[in-house]
C-alpha cells in the first residue's frame, strides 16, 4: 500500500486584502455614477426614431439683427445701344472699316453697289420730269382758255351795251316820228339775245375756271405722287452707303471685305462705348422681387461703381431671367464689350428681424418645419418662413433667438419626428 501526502498538509489561514476590496467597491461607484450619467442619454437615444452622425449634418443658431437681402451675380459688360447694320438692297457689299475701329456717328461703314436700284431711280425719275412738263402744260393752257372765254365775256358785255343804246336811239326817234315801232321792237329783241349771250359767257367764265384749276390739281397731285416714288428710291439709294448710326466702336463683321450679299442681309454691328451696361442672370426665385430703378453695385478690376437696374426680362430660361444693370453717373471708359463684372442688388433692407442661415432645409421642408436640436436629439418643429436673401432666410413663426437647427442634411432623417445626433 502506497502512503499519501495527507500527513504533510496543513490549513493555512488567508488574511482578507483590504486594499483590493476598496478597489472593487470604488469601480463599482464609479460603474453606477456613470450608469446614472448616462441614463438621460440612453434613454433619450431609445425615444429618438432614428439616429444620424453629426458629421453628416450642418447647424446654425437663429439671431435676431438686420436683415440686408441681396442678389449677388456674376455679369457681362454689354452695350446698351449695340445696333446690327444690314443690306437694304443686294448687290456688291465693300467694307470701309475694320473689327475695333473708332467711328462717328455718320460715318460711312460699307457701300452696297446696286445697278439695278439705281436704274430704277433714274427710270421714275424720268416719269417724275414728264409729269412735271405735262403740269405745266395744262397751266398754260389754262390761261389760254381762260383768256378765250375773257374775251367772249368782254365782247358779250359790248354787245349788250351797245343793243341797249341802239334801243334807246329807236324809243328817242320813234317818239320824234323818225323811226317805226318795228323798228323798236327790233332793238328790244337784240338787247335780250346780248343779255342771253352775256349771261351764258359769265357762267361759261366761271365754270370753265373751276374745271381747268380742278385739271392742274390733277395734274400737280399725279405729279406729288411719282416724287414720292423718287423720294423712297433716293432714300434707297442713299442708304447703299450705309453708314454708322452712334459714335462708338466697330463690333463683329458678318461679311468679308468684298462680299456679294442678298437684301436685309448682316453687315456689321456698331458698340456704343457711352452707354455700358451689366448683364446679369438672376434666379427665378429672386427676380419676381426684381423691380427697375433699384440700386446696385458693380464691382470689378478693384474699382466698385454704383448701379441702377435697367431692364428685367419678361421671359424665364432655364429658371433664370436676365435682367440689365446700369452704370449711375458717367461710365467707366476702362471697361470693354463682354468684360466679367460682379453685381451685387439691394432688395431690401430691415432691423431687428430674426433670420438664420440659409440651407437645404427650406426645400427639403418648403420652409414649413426644421428640426431643432436640444440635449442631441433633434425635434421636428413647425415654422413659417418669410423672404430669403443669399445666406439668411427670415423666421416669422415657430423659432425663438437662439433656437439651434438643423440647415443641411435632414434629407436623412425620413421626416422623423425625433432624431439622436450621434457624434
Amino acid at each position: 500500500m502506497i502512503r499519501d501526502t495527507s500527513a504533510q498538509d496543513r490549513i493555512v489561514e488567508v488574511k482578507p486584502n483590504r486594499k483590493r476590496r476598496l478597489l472593487f467597491i470604488g469601480g463599482g461607484v464609479a460603474l453606477l455614477v456613470v450608469l446614472a450619467l448616462a441614463m438621460p442619454s440612453i434613454f433619450r437615444l431609445f425615444s429618438a426614431d432614428a439616429s444620424v452622425s453629426a458629421s453628416r449634418l450642418a447647424f446654425a443658431n437663429v439671431e435676431r439683427g438686420p436683415f440686408v437681402r441681396d442678389i449677388a451675380a456674376e455679369g457681362k459688360v454689354v452695350a446698351a445701344n449695340s445696333p446690327t447694320l444690314y443690306a437694304t438692297y443686294g448687290g456688291a457689299a465693300v467694307l470701309k472699316v475694320r473689327a475695333g475701329d473708332t467711328v462717328k456717328k455718320g460715318q460711312v461703314l460699307a457701300v452696297v453697289d446696286s445697278p439695278e436700284l439705281r436704274n430704277k431711280l433714274a427710270q421714275e425719275q424720268s416719269k417724275a420730269d414728264a409729269m412735271q412738263v405735262d403740269y405745266l402744260q395744262s397751266q398754260v393752257d389754262a390761261r389760254t382758255k381762260r383768256g378765250e372765254l375773257q374775251k367772249a365775256y368782254d365782247n358779250a358785255q359790248i354787245d349788250a351795251k351797245s343793243a341797249a343804246n341802239n334801243l334807246d336811239r329807236e324809243q328817242k326817234a320813234y317818239a320824234a316820228g323818225a323811226s317805226t315801232g318795228v323798228a323798236v321792237d327790233k332793238a328790244k329783241d337784240d338787247l335780250e339775245k346780248a343779255k342771253i349771250t352775256l349771261a351764258h359767257a359769265k357762267a361759261d367764265l366761271g365754270m370753265s375756271n373751276d374745271s381747268l384749276n380742278f385739271n392742274i390739281q390733277s395734274k400737280k397731285l399725279t405729279h406729288d405722287n411719282q416724287m414720292l416714288v423718287v423720294q423712297d428710291l433716293q432714300r434707297q439709294v442713299d442708304d447703299l452707303n450705309v453708314k454708322s448710326p452712334v459714335d462708338g466702336q466697330v463690333g463683329q463683321l458678318f461679311i468679308a471685305p468684298v462680299a456679294t450679299v442678298a437684301k436685309d442681309a448682316q453687315l456689321l454691328s456698331v458698340i456704343d462705348l457711352t452707354a455700358l451696361e451689366v448683364e446679369v442672370k438672376v434666379p427665378e426665385s429672386f427676380a419676381r422681387d426684381l423691380a427697375i430703378g433699384m440700386t446696385g453695385e458693380i464691382s470689378g478690376n478693384g474699382n466698385t461703381w454704383k448701379g441702377l437696374v435697367s431692364a428685367i426680362s419678361p421671359e424665364v430660361v432655364n429658371g433664370e431671367v436676365a435682367a440689365r444693370v446700369r452704370f449711375e453717373g458717367t461710365t467707366p471708359k476702362q471697361l470693354r464689350q463682354n468684360q466679367r463684372l460682379s453685381v451685387r442688388i439691394l432688395l431690401d433692407k430691415r432691423d431687428n428681424v430674426l433670420t438664420v442661415q440659409r440651407g437645404s432645409f427650406v426645400d427639403e421642408s418648403g420652409g414649413s418645419y426644421a428640426y431643432v436640436v436640444k440635449d442631441g436629439i433633434a425635434t421636428k418643429t413647425t415654422i413659417r418662413v418669410g423672404v430669403s436673401s443669399i445666406d439668411k432666410v427670415e423666421i416669422l413663426q415657430g423659432l425663438n433667438e437662439g433656437d439651434r437647427i438643423v440647415i443641411s442634411g435632414t434629407d436623412s432623417f425620413k421626416g422623423a419626428q425625433r432624431v439622436a445626433i450621434s457624434r
